[in-house]
């Protein structure tokens, strides 16, 4: 195959594909074609590019960017149709803030033990690799399970989920204080979220994002917490918050998202809002894996704000063993 995505100097994926493991050539592109006449390690490749770009919830334009590629180029990648060189994959990793091997889909064949690692997780289901990653977590000392229920309530999911309403509305009941993580970031930085990823980039807003959180652990004993959306794309941070956290994903349509997201202000979906709503729902099929390793689930599409303000308060009484008043869900 003739390369797209070329760099002089560089080391093309057919030179090293022999030594990977064999790709299913049954793989499908993300128009439902069959990737005939493509090579299916590279149309598998592109396909998690395309995966970790959506979970991070960046655009095509802000990765080519930031890798200094092409757009053109970065598309082509996605669509299996460059034979990228080991280089241009290097910066498309910095971009994506992951490893060279995330990309290439083989990151536990560095030594002996990550070798026998795999050999005793493969094609185990998820409820047993959660207690392996609780149990490892435990014994190496950076967070295992919320085994004790934590009376610090987190709440996860998508921009325009109700985390801010919901979530005020949830603390004024539990008489916990409330924390908007985002803008206790703003105040570590000094400036708004899109200035700190404008200036300097999204691992720094990520640096940030973490260090917000352990101060909010270690100063409220007891809170309710509203997320970033994108704050799951760290696993380290995403850790830390599921062992000091009690964690609730609250779900919504994407429909409603997007609408949320415009009354609050943002009317940027509007300028093309059918290719807004294909990235919005890649973002929430790339971010969903993540969301629901959460302790619990509430939709908040499923009714108005009031009722599911009551499901909400109902469920996390329940959850940290507190009274629970019934009110009326129609007041």
């Amino acid at each position: 195959m003739s390369s797209n995505i070329l760099h002089k100097s560089g080391l093309t994926l057919s030179d090293v594909a022999s030594g990977l493991e064999p790709v299913n050539t049954a793989v499908r592109l993300v128009d439902g074609a069959t990737a005939e006449g493509k090579n299916p390690f590279l149309v598998a490749l592109g396909k998690r590019v395309g995966a970790l770009r959506a979970r991070r919830g960046l655009t095509r334009k802000a990765v080519a960017i930031a890798a200094d590629v092409s757009e053109r180029h970065l598309a082509n990648l996605e669509y299996g149709l460059g034979n990228a060189s080991i280089l241009v994959l290097l910066q498309v990793a910095g971009a994506l803030q992951c490893s060279l091997a995330e990309i290439i889909g083989d990151r536990t064949t560095t030594s002996p033990e990550w070798l026998m690692i795999r050999e005793l997780l493969e094609q185990r289901d998820d409820a047993s690799l959660r207690r392996v990653r609780i149990s490892i977590g435990e014994m190496l000392g950076t967070g295992g399970g919320n085994t004790l229920r934590s009376p610090r309530i987190a709440l996860v999911g998508l921009r325009g989920a109700g985390k801010s309403s919901l979530g005020q509305l949830l603390a004024e009941d539990l008489g916990f204080p409330f924390v908007e993580l985002s803008r206790e970031i703003e105040k570590f930085a000094g400036c708004s979220v899109s200035e700190i990823q404008a200036l300097y980039g999204m691992n720094a807003y990520r640096r940030y994002e973490r260090r917000a959180l352990e101060e909010a652990i270690q100063i409220y004993p007891e809170a309710v917490i509203a997320t970033p959306g994108g704050l799951v794309s760290d696993p380290a941070t995403f850790n830390l918050l599921l062992s000091h956290c009690t964690t609730v994903w609250l779900q919504a349509s994407p429909e409603d998202h997007m609408q949320r997201v415009m009354e609050q202000g943002d009317l940027r979906p509007m300028a093309n809002s059918k290719e807004a709503m294909e990235d919005l729902k890649d973002i929430l099929a790339g971010r969903a894996p993540f969301y629901s390793k959460a302790e619990f689930a509430l939709n908040t599409s499923a009714q108005p704000l009031l009722p599911t303000s009551v499901a909400l308060r109902e469920l996390v009484r329940h959850a940290i063993q507190l009274p629970v008043q019934k009110i009326d869900k129609h007041a």
